[in-house]
């Protein structure tokens, strides 16, 4: 395999996110003001519970997951189901199609760059400053390794979500209304907005079984218990990794089901 056509796709990706500095800034602004807001929620939440500690958590670990979280959703969250729409809307998609890579592979490839100017630029401050301002509440050691490798099976399992939704487009040459539900979906049972403690029993117990949590909830669950017990952390990790090659799988038939339905609308 030749790996330098890919690498290739991620230094352009980088290039072109280092290109719009002025929407990194905005975004970490728009952060910095949901962050605030949910600060004040959650707050009121621990404040009204009368306790310290509500379904285990306590408010400086629900702020940091839910800090973290945020960071992760800017790091993953690429909007490549947008970029889908736009290759079926003006007919790029036909030419995209008979490259020598498969389009499935060109469009991960082309958002790597992304993925690492991301990163590197806002969950990577983002983590330092936690660390900093928390002062020795995230235990550094083995955990932050099997944090890692559950992120980079939670951008696969994203990816194929994304890639799947995107699909879809082929169908309905639109994909607005499908794309906010999905999102909708992602960020509650990932727990990207509502950590999973905090979900009732019956509910939860559903949800760990989905592939939502593996994305947002399991690397960060891995991050901030380093006492977790060793066939605890497996089976975590065993789970994203079933999860990311089911979607693949299906990702893959989906696709190749569906762009027999190609129409070129553009050109």
């Amino acid at each position: 395999m030749n790996v330098k056509k890919y690498f290739s796709l991620t230094r352009a990706g980088l290039i072109e996110t280092l290109q719009f500095r002025i929407a990194l800034i905005v975004m970490v602004f728009g952060n910095l003001l949901y962050l605030t807001l949910i600060y004040f929620v959650w707050k009121a939440i621990f404040a009204s519970a009368g306790t310290d500690v509500v379904n285990g958590m306590t408010f400086e670990t629900t702020m940091i997951y839910l800090v973290l979280a945020t960071a992760l959703f800017n790091f993953m969250e690429l909007y490549i189901v947008w970029d889908i729409h736009r290759d079926v809307q003006n007919g790029a998609i036909a030419i995209k199609l008979i490259k020598p890579m498969r389009y499935k592979d060109y469009m991960f490839w082309s958002v790597s760059g992304a993925f690492v100017g991301n990163f590197v630029f806002t969950f990577l401050p983002t983590f330092l400053v936690v660390l900093f301002v928390t002062k020795g509440t995230i235990s550094i050691g083995i955990n932050l390794l099997y944090f890692m490798i559950a992120v980079i099976i939670g951008v696969f399992i994203n990816y194929e979500i994304d890639f799947i939704i995107g699909t879809i487009c082929l169908f309905t040459q639109s994909i607005w209304g499908i794309n906010i539900m999905k999102q909708s979906i992602v960020l509650l049972l990932s727990g990207a907005t509502i950590p999973l403690a905090f979900f009732p029993e019956k509910f939860r117990a559903v949800v760990e079984w989905l592939p939502f949590k593996s994305i947002y909830d399991t690397p960060l669950t891995l991050l901030l218990n380093d006492d977790l017990a060793p066939e605890v952390i497996w089976s975590k990790l065993g789970i994203a990794c079933l999860w990311a090659i089911a979607m693949s799988l299906f990702s893959n038939l989906f696709w190749k089901i569906s762009v027999r339905q190609v129409t070129v609308n553009g050109g």
